[in-house]
């Protein structure tokens, strides 16, 4: 398969899942935030807390992209900074009961709609395809990886076309 052909067809299938809409525009939180609120619950389910700085590492943002969307969901009640009884420099960011049940539910529709889809494709085609995806995923960042050692990221891209 040609270079060009691979790379056309990649961004294509990345617009297509990026612009994916689970919910219609009405939609109370975005990607980001309901990813932020997915780690909150995760951490508890664990027995754990979480900080600005470990969400901010876990979402791939920075710390103060994090405290803006920690202060626009506290403004509307979703999560609550909760001190350290130690250490008051410490907040652990927590969600709210209201926004918990929300949060459940929104888990279950996006649960309903993923067990149609296998069951539409069958459980062997969407192993196949998380199996591949990531398959391609780790061969690109080795190859990424490998023009950054060889500091030839240049020739690397200029091979591919």
């Amino acid at each position: 398969m040609d270079a060009n052909i691979l790379l056309r067809q990649i961004y294509s299938i990345a617009k297509r899942l990026d612009g994916m809409q689970i919910f219609d525009h009405n939609f109370p939180f975005n990607n980001t935030e309901m990813q932020l609120m997915k780690e909150i619950v995760r951490v508890k389910e664990e027995g754990g807390r979480i900080i600005s700085s470990s969400l901010a590492k876990v979402l791939g943002v920075t710390r103060s992209a994090v405290s803006q969307i920690v202060n626009k969901l506290e403004e509307k009640n979703v999560v609550r900074r909760v001190p350290d009884e130690k250490d008051k420099k410490i907040a652990y960011i927590e969600l709210s009961e209201s926004a918990r049940g929300i949060y459940e539910r929104i888990k279950d529709e996006v649960n309903r709609i993923m067990g149609k889809i296998i069951d539409r494709m069958g459980e062997e085609k969407i192993e196949n395809f998380i199996l591949y995806a990531n398959e391609f995923i780790g061969a690109f960042e080795d190859a990424v990886s490998d023009c950054k050692k060889l500091d030839l990221a240049a020739e690397c891209s200029a091979e591919g076309n």
